[in-house]
C-alpha cells in the first residue's frame, strides 16, 4: 500500500479545542480521512509530538508519525516546513502529499513540488484511486465543471479544500510509531525568524475558511450587517461578504468570498442580498447546501441555490432567528 503523507502544522491546542476538541484541526481529520482511503496515511508533524496527539492520529489510521528534531518550526516562515515535508515524503517513498488549500498550504505545496520534481494540484475537493493511480477531483470555472486531474510525476502534491470531505475515524484505530527525522534544512530556510506575532481581535466566530456554516451578505444589506451577524451568531457560523459589500466599507476585506477573495466550502452557505455573479460563485459554489435570500426573483444566485427565499432580508432574517431561538428553547 502506497504511503500518503499528510502535513500536520504546528498544533494550537486552545484553537483546536475551541473548534470541537482534540489536538488536531478539522482540516487534519479531513486530510487523514482522504489519505486512509487512498493508501497508508503517514503524518508529518511540525511541532511537538505528545501521547495525546499520537493517540488521535492513530484513531484516524496513522501508523507512522514523522517529526523534525528541529524545535519550534512555528518560529520561522514557511520554508523549513516545506523542507520537512519534502524530506519526509522522500524518506517514506510517498505516492502523494496532502496539504490544506490555504495560502500557507499552497506555498508549501509549491516548494515541495520543486524539491521532489512533483506535480502540484490545488483546489481539490476529493481524491480517489483509479486503476491504482491517485486522482484529484477539482471544481473549476467558477464551479461550472468538475474535473479529474492526475500528476504524471512519481509523487503528487495535492491541496485540498476545507470541508470538502466528511472526516471519519478509522473503524479500527492504529498504533502509531513516532520517528524523529533529522532534516537537512536549507540555510536560507532558517534565515528569517519570526520575532513577534500580534493576534487578530477575536470575534467569537469561527474562521471563515474553516467554518461549517457561513452567512454572507452583499449589496442588498445596504450597509447594515446586523441581521446577517445575528443569524450567524445563533447558528455558530462565520460571516462572509461579497466584494461589493467589502469595497463599500461595510465590513472588512478579510470577510470577502469570491474569485478575488476567500474560497469556502461549508456544509451550509446562506447567501443574503447577493446577486450571485460568477465571481462570487467561484468562492462558494462547492458548498454542500446553499440557501439564498434575495428580493429579486431573477437573481442568478437562485440558479445554484438548493433553497431560495424571495423576500426582503430585513424581514426574513429576523423571522429565521426568532424561529431558531424558539426551537432551541
Amino acid at each position: 500500500m502506497s504511503a500518503i503523507v499528510v502535513f500536520i502544522d504546528q498544533i494550537d491546542a486552545d484553537q483546536t479545542k475551541a473548534q470541537g476538541g482534540g489536538l488536531l484541526h478539522p482540516i487534519h481529520h479531513q486530510l487523514l480521512t482522504l489519505a486512509r482511503g487512498a493508501g497508508e496515511p503517514v503524518a508529518v508533524v511540525a511541532g511537538p509530538v505528545g501521547a495525546g496527539l499520537v493517540a488521535e492520529l492513530g484513531g484516524y489510521g496513522v501508523t507512522r508519525v514523522l517529526h523534525s528534531v528541529q524545535p519550534e518550526l512555528a518560529d520561522y516562515l514557511v520554508a523549513p516546513k516545506a523542507d520537512l515535508v519534502a524530506q519526509a515524503a522522500a524518506a517514506v517513498s510517498a505516492a502523494a502529499v496532502l496539504v490544506d488549500n490555504g495560502p500557507q498550504g499552497k506555498e508549501i505545496a509549491a516548494r515541495v513540488g520543486v524539491a521532489l520534481d512533483a506535480g502540484v494540484i490545488t483546489d481539490a475537493v476529493s481524491v480517489s484511486l483509479d486503476s491504482g493511480a491517485l486522482v484529484a477531483h477539482k471544481s473549476v470555472l467558477a464551479g461550472s465543471y468538475t474535473v479529474a486531474a492526475r500528476a504524471t510525476s512519481a509523487v503528487a502534491v495535492i491541496c485540498v479544500k476545507t470541508h470538502s470531505v466528511e472526516a471519519a475515524p478509522a473503524a479500527t484505530p492504529a498504533t502509531a510509531a513516532v520517528e524523529p527525522l533529522d532534516v537537512a534544512f536549507a540555510p536560507a530556510s532558517l534565515g528569517v525568524r519570526v520575532m513577534r506575532r500580534t493576534p487578530r481581535e477575536a470575534s467569537g466566530r469561527p474562521e471563515l475558511e474553516d467554518a461549517r456554516i457561513v452567512v454572507a451578505g452583499g449589496r442588498g444589506v445596504d450597509g447594515n450587517f446586523g441581521p446577517v451577524e445575528e443569524l450567524a451568531d445563533v447558528l455558530g457560523a462565520a460571516v462572509g461578504a461579497s466584494r461589493a459589500a467589502t469595497d463599500a466599507g461595510w465590513i472588512a476585506h478579510t470577510a470577502q468570498v469570491g474569485q478575488t477573495g476567500k474560497t469556502v466550502s461549508p456544509q451550509l452557505y446562506i447567501s443574503v442580498g447577493i446577486s450571485g455573479a460568477i465571481q462570487q460563485k467561484a468562492g462558494m459554489q462547492t458548498s454542500k447546501v446553499i440557501v439564498a435570500v434575495n428580493k429579486d426573483s431573477e437573481s442568478p444566485i437562485f440558479e445554484i441555490a438548493d433553497f431560495g427565499i424571495v423576500g426582503d432580508l430585513f424581514a426574513v432574517l429576523p423571522q429565521a432567528v426568532a424561529e431558531i431561538k424558539k426551537r432551541r428553547a
